[in-house]
Formats: structure tokens, sequence, C-alpha cells
């Protein structure tokens, strides 16, 4: 399998940097107008854009590529080729719109002739929203005054998008356009002497239409590599955390780098922050959103990093997609991809304002009209799911989003109790609700929890108040939450006898005995990441710890899914929420810090 280090800032992302030859494979950025994501790639021979090196005319492979993260993000190579030393760094700065690829040479032994840059093909482009489809427009590619340079761009009637090339040192730009695509080359030309060095960036900035993408390189150049590096790296230091542990500091920060920029981002074309399960189309069902996978995965470890952008988040949540709070998925303008009512994404919200109001004691957000009205939406909709003489409420869809066996999930009703408790305290003018909540913990106790075989009492997964119920578990939300929650204590033997039964070698999914014992579902029968920080959360710490260091996961970045042996990923590569709610955990665990439940 090939081996990726994605990258981005806000506005661009780099899914597949490719850890063998360091080409860029694809470049992708949310668009509005088209609810979801564009993916720019290369042909199926050639790369979006791969850096080269020739000695004397000769062209040498990069191979052995040695790699390493500036500031846990900025990916950097550093390899030989015949008598160079060769140093590649990839940087999207922080506030712009555009990146940069550096390429730096140094002759170790004697003197040469070089030429090196950056060559590749645009193939294609593709709209990508859970499914790929190749947009039909026109691409094409032309000089242009702009940036003195070749400017690429794709109109369908009217300007789509486009994206311009500029380097800060001498360069020739050859294009030209093809059946497969539009092939071009950028090429830096220097004699070196023994010892001598000599390096060149090509910046990339995309827009709208032709200004707009060169300019975005232009004010990169004008910038210069080291003021964006510093600046970037400032921005990566600032909202880092050392752990205590060399290799889990270095996990966490990569990944949380990756919940951030791929969990989040800005429209091309609206400049709107919105929020999507992961800007990587490597992920499954990528560029959409999901009110449990923003709000309960990425929301909580970005507020630890980030208060300011959790602040931005909940105006999105509460703005473009308040009118469909609930239904199973979204585009990023707020309009249903998915149908199907699911609870926990109901509650999501509020649990997330809760979360907010208690990190940084900022209740100038409880105020904003488009919030209170969205508070007012929830409370509607969660009436009309309430059973008429019992104070339980039911969904259609699992936390999976997988259809329910029966209506009445006990975890998604212990995210009901916590959010009402939560909005009587939020809202001194609800304080009624704290009645309610009340009332569901008691019918939770009285209808969810069932005996087994040897008389123990233990939580059901769900019940359909005529005596039904199930055994079962799902990492996206599980029943090891509950004293999380602060649902129930730790020592309380319904919740123990719970986790032992779903921990169990008897029980399908616990995948007890091998080397990543943790707990799958259907949806995806191998051990979840999600589940490794459910255990972090519920004491399972020391365990965790070892299959986090232990597994290769997705080239160390999050996954939905691991190899119960191997800790290889198996589903869900790029699971940038998913990195989240890990990230969040690990630093639970390690660290502390979280409000009172």
């Amino acid at each position: 399998m090939d081996k990726y280090l994605p990258t981005g800032n806000e506005m661009l992302s780099i899914p597949r940097l490719a850890e063998t030859g360091g080409a860029v494979e694809d470049v992708t950025f949310l668009y509005m107008g088209c609810k979801g994501l564009i993916d720019l790639r290369g042909a199926q021979d050639e790369a979006l854009m791969a850096p080269f090196v020739e000695v004397n005319g000769t062209a040498l492979p990069l191979k052995d590529l040695c790699w390493e993260r500036l500031g846990f993000w900025v990916p950097r190579f550093h390899c030989k080729a015949g008598p160079l030393e060769v140093e590649g760094t990839l940087l999207a700065p922080t506030g712009e719109r555009g990146f940069g690829y550096r390429l730096a040479l140094r002759s170790a032994g004697e003197a040469c002739g070089v030429r090196f840059g950056l060559a590749g093909c645009w193939a294609g482009a593709w709209h990508c929203v859970n499914e790929e489809k190749p947009i039909k427009g026109r691409r094409g590619c032309f000089h242009s005054l702009w940036n003195d340079g070749p400017v690429f761009d794709m109109t369908c009637g009217t300007p789509l998008f486009a994206f311009a090339p500029m380097s800060d040192a001498p360069c020739r730009c050859d294009f030209e356009q093809e059946e497969k695509g539009v092939r071009y080359r950028l090429v830096h030309e220097a004699d070196l002497a023994p010892g001598e060095s000599c390096a060149a960036t090509v910046w990339w900035g995309f827009g709208y239409e032709e200004v707009s993408a060169a300019t975005s390189a232009k004010e990169m150049l004008r910038q210069g590599w080291q003021t964006e590096l510093d600046r970037t790296l400032a921005w990566l230091a600032r909202r880092s955390a050392d752990l205590g542990d060399e290799a889990l500091t270095r996990w966490y920060n990569t990944n949380l780098f990756f919940c951030i920029h791929f969990s989040t981002g800005v429209t091309l074309d609206t400049e709107e922050l919105v929020l999507v399960t992961s800007r990587s189309p490597r992920y499954y069902v990528s560029a959409a959103y999901w009110d449990r996978d923003s709000l309960l995965w990425s929301f909580p470890a970005i507020l630890q990093a980030d208060p300011t952008l959790a602040r931005r988040m909940l105006d999105h949540v509460f703005g473009r997609q308040r009118r469909n709070l609930g239904v199973h998925s979204r585009f990023i303008d707020g309009t249903v991809l998915e149908p199907g009512f699911e609870l926990d994404e109901l509650m999501a919200p509020v649990l997330a304002l809760e979360r907010y109001v208690a990190a940084t004691g900022d209740r100038a957000v409880l105020q904003k009209e488009n919030v209170r009205q969205g508070v007012e939406e929830i409370l509607g909709k969660l009436a009309a799911r309430r059973h008429p003489q019992t104070a339980l409420y039911e969904t259609f869809l699992q936390p999976t989003d997988d259809e329910r066996v029966h209506p009445y999930l006990t975890y998604d009703n212990a995210l009901v109790w916590r959010a009402l408790r939560a909005l009587a305290r939020l809202f001194p003018e609800r304080a009624a609700l704290a009645e309610e909540a009340e009332a569901v913990r008691q019918a939770v106790r009285e209808h969810c929890v069932k005996t087994n075989r040897d008389g123990a009492p233990y939580f059901a997964w769900s019940v359909d108040l005529a005596g039904n119920s199930d055994v079962y578990d799902e990492p996206p939300g599980s029943l090891q939450l509950l004293a999380e929650l602060g649902f129930c204590e730790k020592d309380d033997p319904v919740w123990q006898n719970t986790v032992a039964m779903i921990r169990a070698p008897e029980y399908r999914y616990s995948f007890a005995g091998c080397p990543i014992a943790e707990i799958g579902c259907p949806h995806a029968p191998h051990p979840w990441l999600l589940s490794v920080a459910n255990s972090l959360l519920c004491g399972r710490v020391e365990q965790s710890l070892a299959i986090l260091r232990a597994s290769p996961m997705d080239n160390g970045i999050a996954c939905e899914s691991i190899d119960e042996a191997t800790g290889e990923c198996t589903t869900g590569e790029a699971f940038a929420t998913c990195a989240g709610f890990v990230c969040y955990a690990l630093r639970r665990a390690l660290k502390g810090g979280e409000e009172d439940a």
C-alpha cells in the first residue's frame, strides 16, 4: 500500500504526498458552490507534481527519502542523488491561498551542473462528497503576465478555479496540452562547486480565476520562504502540547494538526469556515458534515488547542447547519445529503456548547440569536421523539449511521440527559429542563438495565419498552462512555458489568486475546481507533497507550479501524474527526484538564 504524508492549511489540502519519491498526487480545496470538495489529480502514470534532479544532463532518481515534520506538520525529506544532497520541503503557510515546494541541493564532493524543479501532469478535477465524479469542463493552461508564467484553469461556462506557480529563483516554464492532460516542467539551473548549495521554491497560488490565483502565488513570493515558514511554525507551536513522552507527543501533535486542517476548512469561493468528516478523498465518506463527527469528536481536541477556532465552528453549526440539526449527514452548505434521524447528532451541538462555555467562560455566545434559535429548534425536534409516557427518546439511526434494532438506545439517552442538564445550567429560563433530565436518568435505570444469566445487571444497548433488548456496543457511541459523561460512576456495578460483557471473549466484536484487543462492530469488523479513545477516557490507559505505540495505522495517522494482529489500517484512511477524538482522549489521559462532569 502506498504511504502518504498529508499536509495543508485552512484553504488547501494535500492528501497524497507520497512517502516514496515526494510526489504530490493531488491537491484539494472546499468549494461552497459545489457543496463539497474539488480534487485536482495527475494522470494514472504521472503525478500532479513531482520533484526531479538532473546532474550533467542525467536524471537521478530520488530514493530512500528520510522524512521529518517541522512543527509536527510541515513535511521535509532528505536524500542523496548521485553527488548531491537533496532536501525537499512542502509548506502550506497558514493564512495563505496556496503552498510552496522548496528544493535545496548541495554538492557533496565534486563540481557539477544541475537542473532541478517540479514536473507533472494535471489530468483532471474531481468532485468529492462521499463519491467521486469527474468534473466536466474546459481545462487549460496559458501564459499570463500576472505571474510571467503559466496559469492553469478550469471553466464551466464561467471560471470555476485556477492555480498558478511562481518561483523565487530564475525558472524556465514549459507546458503543453495533451490528450491526457496538461503536462508541465518548471526548471532551475545552477553550476555547483564542491560543497556549494542552491535552492528554489515554487509557490502555487489558487483562486477563482487567473488574477486571484497568480497574485496568491505572488503574495507568498513577496513574503519569502523564511517568513512564511517562521509564521507557520509559530502558529503550530502555539497549538501543540508536550505530553511528556516523545513518541506520543509526536503522534498527538501530528494527528491534532491533521484534525484541524482536514476536519475544518475555508471554502475557496466564499471564504467560509466549514466542517467536514475529512478533506481527504481517501476517507470513504469525505467532505460532508455530521453533527456527531464534528462536535463530539473533533471539537473537543480543537477546543483544547484553539478556542477561537472552536468558536468559529459553533458559528457554522448554529448558522448554515442549523435547520437540519439531527439529520444523518449534510452538505457543507447545510442542505440534506443523507436523510435519517440520529439522536446523538441532535444532542451534539448542545454538548459542544456546554464544553465551550466551561472551557472558555465565554457566556456571550449564549446570547447570540442564532444559538438561541438553534436551541429552540433542537428542543422542538427532541420533544417529537419522546415516548408519550416514559422519559426515553427514540432514534432511527445508531451512532454508526446504521439502522437501529430497538428504538431507545441507552447511550443516546445518556446524551439527552447530559444535554438537558446542560441547557438547564446554561440558560436560567430553562431551569425546568433539569427535572426532565432526571426523569431520563430514572427511565434508563428502570427500562435499560437488564440482568444476564448470572443475575448480574448491565446496561442494554437498546430497548423497545416491550421487554426486548440487545447486548451490543458501537465505538462511535459506546456504553463505555457512560461514566465519562457523568451518567454513572466508574464503580457502578451495572456499568462495570456492561464493560466486562462487551470485552469478554464470548462477545463477537471484543477481539479479546488479540494483540489489539479493542471493540469493533459490524460496520467495520475490526478494532476501532474510536474505541481506543473510549478506553483512554474510561481508565484503560496503559493498554490504550500500548496500542497507540504499536499500531502503524494509516502511516501514523488515525483511521477508522485497524487489524487486530498488526495494527495496520483496515478501513477508513485519513479519518480526520476520529484523529481529533483520539487526540482529545490521549491528552485527557496524560494531562487531565477536563471540566467537571
